[in-house]
């Protein structure tokens, strides 16, 4: 097994909004993509951040051998409980997580 950020380009968080965050994994490589579009589920993403996959969009774009999560963000942006107002911190966690 690998980590995510040990196979992939880059992967990168960022506020969407006041309500969503986005996090875009650029695999770099049609078989970077792969791994990461298979071996990487909605739910796993979703737990990660305990928040419930149904919530959550995913998009598989194999033209650009991307994969993009949006989540809802657990506080308004900006609220005084808004740890991360850019939404900047998320793509660490993901980037650690391991592909099977």
């Amino acid at each position: 097994m690998a980590e995510i950020g040990q196979i992939v380009d880059k992967v990168r968080s960022k506020n969407a909004g006041p309500f969503w965050v986005t996090i875009d994994i650029f695999c770099g490589s049609p078989e970077a993509f792969r791994r990461v579009s298979e071996g990487v589920s909605t739910e796993r993403v979703a737990g990660l951040f305990r928040t419930d996959p149904a919530g959550m969009k995913r998009f598989d774009i194999p033209a650009l051998n991307v994969v993009k999560f949006s989540l809802p963000r657990p506080q308004v942006q900006g609220t005084r409980f808004d740890r991360d107002m850019h939404g900047a911190a998320w793509a660490a966690l993901v980037a650690e997580m391991d592909v099977n």
